[in-house]
């Protein structure tokens, strides 16, 4: 609640590269109506991709993960669940579809984040329900070392800061502190520095930022999985998370340079999903060249999994398929077998 306490007390010039942003993101907000219109079933297919990256990407971030032959089985299906990890990811997709079903009918307050953080951390006996203990974020170095990275809001003062954040949150849209995705980033910072259950305070962070933005009219997070963007921009991240907290507890931070990568991600949804929206708009015959451009695009090593999550709608044994036929015409190297092969595109022979 620092960062929106110094919102309604000391208003400040947005810097120029958050204001570019913001810029951008309102362009692309304005070109989304257009895009929304297309097929229902073309838009299903990247229902349904999103949702399975945002649950296994957001667990993932964490340390929590799915063997990737049960991914769809967990995700989309009524799989009888094998341990913990699974059972996370399945509460996280249930939390997903009551922010996709509901969307701004259900309001960006404490008993939505008690609510939220209920279904995605299902099965632990402290779900939807604060820390009883101080816990501090702890970095853990490669040669064995730890160190505390924050200091988290102690226990006994969580409820209390929490609730006063969410105040401040409605003063700020009530009286135009500041533009709403601004807002949006400052909150989400605050609720990661209160840090306020034992465990899953990240995934929760990332479900109160997909309903927040669906409340400020952005819907490409139903579409495009900002957790994803989130991982593959993971180290980014942190970084920008521990620079933007270092003196919350003063009120004497820098919340821009995370504020700035939030937006980022946004935008970077926005974007991918008139990407991938004009690439289903191409004739079902087109299917092999847009499998073949999104290999033309790397540079450097790839997965499979890549080029999959560039090509919504086609199988995987396709995709495959079609990469064999590349390695065996010269076009690709392979390095490794299974899922976890490094494919290279041999892009100065074309």
């Amino acid at each position: 609640m620092m960062t929106l306490r110094q919102l309604a007390e000391q208003p400040e010039t947005i810097p120029m590269a958050t204001s570019w942003l913001l810029a951008d993101l309102g362009e692309a907000r304005g070109r989304q109506e257009l895009f929304t219109r297309q097929s229902p079933q073309k838009l299903k297919i990247l229902r349904e991709h999103a949702l399975i990256e945002s649950a296994i990407s957001s667990n993932r971030i964490e340390g929590v993960t799915v063997e990737h032959s049960r991914i769809a089985e967990v995700v989309l299906g009524k799989a009888k669940l094998r341990d913990r990890d699974e059972a996370e990811v399945r509460g996280y997709r249930d939390a997903l579809t009551l922010i996709h079903d509901q969307t701004t009918g259900l309001p960006i307050s404490e008993d939505t984040i008690l609510r939220l953080h209920r279904l995605s951390h299902v099965g632990a006996g402290d779900a939807g329900q604060y820390k009883e203990h101080d816990s501090h974020i702890i970095e853990k170095r490669p040669d064995g070392r730890v160190r505390v990275r924050f200091k988290t809001v102690a226990a006994a003062q969580t409820p209390a800061f929490t609730r006063q954040m969410f105040l401040l949150w409605r003063e700020c849209l009530h009286q135009r502190l500041a533009p709403p995705l601004i807002a949006m980033a400052a909150m989400n910072l605050d609720f990661l520095c209160i840090h306020p259950f034992r465990d899953g305070n990240g995934r929760t962070s990332r479900l109160l930022m997909l309903l927040q933005s669906y409340h400020f009219g952005y819907e490409a997070g139903r579409y495009i999985s900002l957790e994803r963007l989130i991982e593959e921009h993971k180290e980014r991240y942190y970084e920008t998370l521990e620079q933007s907290s270092h003196r919350w507890h003063e009120g004497r931070h820098d919340p821009w340079p995370y504020t700035n990568f939030l937006l980022f991600i946004l935008l970077r949804a926005c974007r991918e999903f008139e990407e991938r929206i004009g690439k289903l708009d191409s004739p079902k015959g087109a299917k092999a060249e847009m499998v073949l451009n999104a290999i033309r695009k790397q540079r450097g090593e790839f997965r499979l999994v890549d080029i999959e999550r560039a090509c919504p709608g086609v199988g995987r044994e396709w995709i495959r398929t079609l990469m064999v036929e590349m390695k065996k015409s010269g076009e690709l190297t392979c390095r490794g077998r299974g899922p976890g092969a490094r494919w290279s595109f041999l892009w100065w022979k074309q």
